[in-house]
């Protein structure tokens, strides 16, 4: 397991990390840029980051960026797993985790579950949801080694992918 040097960061630092967010990703879908979606990356960064809640978590090894996890905490009544669920836990505050990237030459080093575990570390909330491209089994896979399980699929832009909606409950993996 490659050990990187793990810093957080809220909304109020991200004109200073947006940039770093944008070069990794540009690395980790180098591949893909020609995606619409892809392309849209920006927006997304933007978005979740003007939540005052916004968390994120960024590796470094020797001072590089290896990859990085963000997300914040749903607004009630509306997170993903809803409409998948027909009742909702007694405690259904719930943490979107709406990023978990990992620079090519990092991945399969154990930095992807650093970066999920500190993301995660000490949240309030009782659940953790994120969403996968069906189109990736073996990350969906390892979502599933750390706890999440499938509640139903959503296509949440026209122009995405659906993605398997996927739920964790935190309390649980804490006391484990």
């Amino acid at each position: 397991m490659t050990a990187v040097d793990l810093r957080r960061f809220t909304h109020e630092d991200l004109p200073a990390i947006r940039q770093t967010l944008l070069d990794v990703h540009a690395d980790a879908y180098a591949d893909e840029m020609d995606s619409e979606f892809v392309r849209k990356f920006p927006w997304f960064v933007d978005y979740w980051g003007s939540s005052p809640q916004f968390s994120c978590v960024i590796g470094f090894e020797d001072g590089e960026p290896v990859g990085f996890a963000y997300g914040a905490p749903a607004t009630p009544g509306r997170e993903w797993w809803r409409e998948h669920l027909t009742e909702a836990p007694a405690d259904d505050s719930t943490f979107s985790v709406s990023e978990l990237m990992v620079r090519p030459r990092w991945r399969k080093t154990g930095v992807a579950e650093q970066l999920h575990t500190a993301l995660l570390e000490g949240r309030p909330e009782a659940l953790a949801v994120l969403l996968v491209d069906p189109g990736r089994p073996k990350v969906q896979s390892l979502y599933e080694t750390w706890g999440y399980h499938q509640v139903g699929n959503r296509q949440p832009f026209a122009d995405s992918p659906k993605f398997a909606v996927m739920l964790r409950d935190l309390r649980t993996a804490a006391a484990t």
